[in-house]
C-alpha cells in the first residue's frame, strides 16, 4: 500500500477526470466522423488516418526516449492530434503528407515547447497550415470517381448552387472529416459531458453566422448560412480545434470573446480571403491572442471584493501592456505587419500581374498562330466554354480543362486560325497549361506553354523543340503517347525519357483542345 501524501495548499480540488480519460473520450467522439470519411472515400482515407495517428504516437514515443522524458505518449493526446490532423486532410493526398504533418505537430509544435499544456498553438492546426504552405497542390486536390473537382465551399463562393444534404452527411468532395452531422454529434457529446466549453463553440458558430449573414451578400438566407456552416471545417474548428484547453482562455467571458474572434475572422477569410477553406488560420490567429485575453479577463476569485482592487491604485494602459508576455507582443506585431504588407503588395500588384498574364498569353497566341494580326472572341465558343462550368473536359483526356479559345484573324479580318488554351492537372508537379494553335482546317500549327513548373532537366524538357515540335503540322483527331520512342505514325508522340507523366499531361491537353475544336468550333 502506498502511504505517500500529496501536500498542497488549499483549497483542495479532486476530480476523477484525468488527461488520459479526457483524451480517450475525445478520440471516441471523433470516431463517427472517421468512419463516415473512410466509408465515403475508401481505402486511401483509412491509410491516411492510420499513417497520421501512428506517426504522431511514434514521434512522441521517440522524443520521450531520446530526451529521457516520462512516457507522455501514453496519455492519448498524440492520438487525438494525429486523428484531428488526418480528418483535416484530403483523402487523395499522398501518404507522406500525414507523416510529415504528424511529425511537425508533435515534435515541433508540441514537444519543442515543453509538451502537453505548454504549446501556444493547436498542434493539429499548425501542422495543417504547415502542409498547406509546403504542399499546396496536394493539399487542395479533391477528386470524385477519379475526376478533379472543387469543394462545395469553393463553388459556394463562386455563386454556384451546392448540395447542402451531401455536405451535412459528408458525401461531398472534401476532407476526410467532412461530415458535419458526425462532427456535430461528437461535439455535442463532448459538450454534454462538460469536456468542452459551450461558450467557445457556440460563440464561434454565432460569430461566423452573424458575419456571413451581414456581409455575405445574401442576408440571413437559411440555405446559404447552412451551406457555409456545413463546409470549410467550421464544425470541426468550433467543437474540436478552438476548444483545446491549452490554447483557449480560462474565463467564461474570455472564452466568448475568443470564440467570437474566431467566428468573425473565419467569416472574413471565407468572404475576402484567397482560400475557401481558411478556418484553420482564424483559430491559429486567435490562439496568439489567448495570453492577452487571460491577462486582462480573468475569473472572479473566491471572496473577491472590488474595494480591495481599487485600493491598489489606478491601472493604466501601460500597466496592462507590461503584463502581456513579450513573445506574444512580438508574434502579434509580426503577424499584423506581415498581413498588412502582404495585403498591400497584393492590392498594388494585382492589376500588374493580370496584365502580365494577358501579355504572356497574347505572346503565346502569336507564336502558335503567326499569320494572325489579332485575336477575337466568339460568342458561341465562349458560351460552350462557360457551359463546361470549369469542370474536367470529357472522360478520355485525364484531368484536362478548356480555359479559353479565340479566333485569329488577319489584317482583312479573315479567319486564319484558332487558339485554344488548355490545361492538364496530370503533370508531375502540378498544372501544365498551353496554347494550342490550329489553322482553319484543324491542323496543329504549334503549341506553346503558358504554365510549366515541372522538374528541371526532366519534365521541363517537354518545352524543348525535340518534343513539342512533334505536334507541328499534324492533322489528326487524337494523339497517342509512344513510350518506346522512334514512332513513325502520324498520330504518335514520342515521350520525353524519364518524364512520361509530364509528356502524357501535354498529350492529354492537346487532345482535349483537338476534340473541342472538332466538336464545338468546327462542328458548331
Amino acid at each position: 500500500m502506498n502511504n505517500a501524501l500529496n501536500l498542497s495548499s488549499g483549497p483542495h480540488i479532486r476530480d476523477k477526470w484525468t488527461t488520459p480519460y479526457i483524451m480517450h473520450v475525445v478520440s471516441l467522439s471523433l470516431l463517427p466522423a472517421t468512419i463516415v470519411g473512410v466509408c465515403v472515400h475508401g481505402l486511401n482515407a483509412l491509410m491516411v488516418v492510420l499513417a497520421s495517428v501512428f506517426t504522431a504516437v511514434a514521434s512522441e514515443f521517440a522524443f520521450d526516449k531520446l530526451c529521457h522524458k516520462p512516457d507522455t505518449w501514453k496519455d492519448g493526446s498524440a492520438i487525438v492530434t494525429g486523428l484531428m490532423l488526418a480528418l483535416c486532410l484530403s483523402p487523395d493526398c499522398p501518404l507522406h503528407l500525414p507523416v510529415i504533418g504528424a511529425m511537425f505537430a508533435i515534435l515541433v509544435v508540441k514537444c519543442c515547447f515543453g509538451g502537453l499544456g505548454k504549446n501556444f498553438l493547436n498542434p493539429a492546426l499548425a501542422a495543417r497550415c504547415f502542409l498547406l504552405i509546403s504542399f499546396g497542390t496536394s493539399m487542395t486536390r479533391f477528386t470524385v470517381d477519379g475526376v478533379s473537382t472543387a469543394t462545395p465551399v469553393a463553388e459556394l463562393i463562386q455563386g454556384k448552387a451546392v448540395n447542402i444534404t451531401s455536405m451535412f452527411l459528408g458525401t461531398a468532395p472534401g476532407v476526410i472529416g467532412g461530415s458535419a452531422l458526425a462532427l456535430l454529434i461528437g461535439g455535442l457529446v463532448l459538450w454534454s459531458l462538460d469536456i468542452i466549453h459551450g461558450e467557445i463553440c457556440f460563440s464561434v458558430l454565432g460569430g461566423f453566422t452573424l458575419f456571413i449573414g451581414l456581409f455575405g451578400g445574401q442576408g440571413f438566407d437559411p440555405k446559404y448560412l447552412a451551406a457555409n456552416i456545413c463546409g470549410g471545417g467550421v464544425i470541426m474548428a468550433a467543437f474540436y480545434m478552438a476548444t483545446d484547453y491549452t490554447t483557449s482562455p480560462v474565463s467564461r467571458l474570455g472564452q466568448m470573446i475568443y470564440g467570437l474572434t474566431i467566428g468573425v475572422l473565419g467569416g472574413i477569410f471565407r468572404l475576402y480571403g484567397g482560400s475557401a477553406d481558411s478556418f484553420s488560420y482564424s483559430v491559429i490567429s486567435a490562439n496568439l491572442l489567448t495570453p492577452v485575453i487571460d491577462m486582462n479577463i480573468f475569473p472572479k476569485p473566491y471572496a473577491f471584493r472590488k474595494k480591495s482592487v481599487l485600493t491598489r491604485g489606478n491601472i493604466g494602459v501601460g500597466d496592462l501592456i507590461s503584463r502581456v508576455p513579450r513573445p506574444v507582443v512580438v508574434l502579434t506585431t509580426i503577424t499584423i505587419i506581415a498581413g498588412l504588407a502582404l495585403s498591400g503588395v497584393f492590392s498594388m500588384t494585382k492589376d500588374t500581374i493580370e496584365n502580365q498574364k494577358l501579355a504572356a498569353n497574347l505572346a503565346s497566341f502569336q507564336v502558335v498562330v503567326p499569320e494572325a494580326e489579332s485575336f477575337k472572341s466568339d460568342e458561341t465558343i465562349d458560351q460552350a466554354i462557360a457551359d463546361l462550368n470549369g469542370g474536367v473536359y470529357g472522360s478520355d483526356f485525364g484531368r484536362a480543362y478548356i480555359n479559353e479559345a479565340y479566333v485569329g484573324v488577319d489584317a482583312a479580318g479573315e479567319t486564319v486560325g484558332y487558339v485554344i488554351r488548355a490545361t492538364s492537372s496530370d503533370g508531375f508537379d502540378g498544372d501544365v497549361s498551353m496554347a494550342v494553335g490550329l489553322n482553319a482546317e484543324g491542323a496543329i500549327n504549334a503549341i506553346d506553354f503558358t504554365t510549366l513548373n515541372e522538374t528541371p532537366g526532366m519534365g521541363m524538357r517537354v518545352a524543348d523543340p525535340e518534343f513539342k515540335d512533334q505536334f507541328n503540322g499534324r492533322a489528326v483527331s487524337k494523339f497517342t503517347l509512344n513510350k518506346a520512342g522512334g514512332s513513325t505514325e502520324e498520330d504518335q508522340i514520342d515521350t520525353v525519357s524519364g518524364a512520361s507523366t509530364t509528356s502524357g499531361a501535354v498529350v492529354n491537353a492537346v487532345n482535349a483542345a483537338l476534340d473541342f475544336f472538332n466538336t464545338t468550333v468546327k462542328g458548331g
